[in-house]
């Protein structure tokens, strides 16, 4: 196995989403734990507000990185990586040229119509590993033909991971509790994703906002409102709601594994409080996200509502009430949901031994 092998990571990116991205960067950090030699870069589109924060060598492009396919072809020649993490980007050419270079290649995506992209011939010829960040029963397994199409071209059948997030810590949890002045198991968490997601009347986290407003007038419980790194206003000042704009992913995970509940957008943060085992409220802000929120409903692991004050905080109530919450505890602690990263990082090992 390689002592200090190259990574080159190739997230969508742009000036609003921020999911690809800090995904791509959960992975490269837990990369840097286990091969602290490693060679780390990231090509990132440089209208996105994320590039100033991101803690390894980037790459700017001036769009999308897989509408630049001449400029990420050139950066490959001259990194010469060992292995290309695509999530949810990359042409056909990008792929077969990352193949041509040695490269090792790993195409991610996260709902079926990327999917159904990555298991086409040409791009599946050149995937060394393909993986799928929804659990299977919100996205489905693929079909027989698919499967015999692989197989037939001798292909690896895409895995589902699930949600990846870092492994919480009880003595950084602690920390951050008494840094906000929490108590363990009696706040909620808000965040309406990158913080530039617009709802009808507005911006989805000034939406979250009013609603940890009202029920903390409510309940009495206190609450911190990540607002995010895309948000464009000044913070509020809120009675009863810790006003963040952004915590790093291990922060993110720690502060949800301690809440008594949680008020989310339909990206990763969802899939993220099940596999902890969190009651969440969840709403949809982007339009990938209403399939995955009605998959998880009707399977009754969490609530939601439209993006209105009143009818999330009505849904909150509900969603608070202490047999409501003991149901769903229960429902997660039978559930299978795991944390996707080691599914990865078994996958990264596997692919620089081969």
């Amino acid at each position: 196995m390689l002592l200090s092998p190259k990574f080159l990571f190739v997230p969508v990116s742009s000036a609003e989403g921020i999911g690809e991205y800090m995904r791509s960067k959960i992975i490269a950090d837990e990369v840097a734990q286990h091969w602290p030699e490693a060679q780390i870069e990231f090509v990132l589109n440089s209208n996105a507000p994320y590039i100033h924060s991101c803690p390894y060598k980037i790459h700017l492009v001036d769009d999308s990185p897989t509408k630049k396919i001449r400029e990420v072809n050139e950066l490959m020649t001259e990194l010469s990586p060992d292995i290309v993490i695509f999530d949810a980007a990359g042409r056909k050419a990008q792929l077969k040229h990352a193949k041509k270079l040695g490269a090792k290649v790993i195409f991610i995506s996260q709902h079926r119509r990327k999917r159904s992209r990555g298991m086409k011939v040409e791009r599946a010829l050149v995937t060394d590993s393909h993986w799928v960040v929804q659990p299977e029963f919100v996205i489905g397994d693929i079909t027989r033909f698919d499967k015999f199409k692989l197989d037939l071209i001798d292909r690896p059948h895409p895995i589902f991971t699930g949600a990846v997030f870092p492994q919480p810590d009880k003595e950084l949890q602690q920390k951050l509790q008494q840094e906000f002045d929490l108590v363990d198991g009696d706040y909620l968490l808000y965040s309406a994703g990158s913080g530039s997601h617009h709802v009808k009347n507005g911006l989805a986290a000034d939406l979250w906002a009013e609603v940890a407003q009202k029920t903390y007038q409510q309940f009495g419980i206190k609450s911190v409102m990540v607002f995010g790194p895309n948000y464009p206003h000044p913070l509020p000042e809120l009675d009863g709601v810790i006003a963040v704009l952004q915590l790093t992913s291990i922060e993110f995970i720690n502060l949800l594994q301690g809440a008594k509940a949680s008020v989310l957008s339909g990206g990763d943060t969802l899939l993220q409080s099940m596999a902890l085992g969190i009651p969440s409220l969840v709403v949809p802000v982007a339009k990938d996200q209403p399939n995955r929120i009605k998959k998880c409903y009707e399977a009754g692991w969490i609530h939601t509502s439209k993006p209105q004050v009143d009818a999330m905080c009505k849904a909150l109530s509900s969603l608070l009430t202490e047999s409501k919450l003991v149901e769903l505890k229960d429902k997660y602690a039978q559930c299978s949901l795991e944390n996707g990263l080691n599914i990865v990082m078994s996958e990264i090992e596997r692919l620089l031994v081969d």
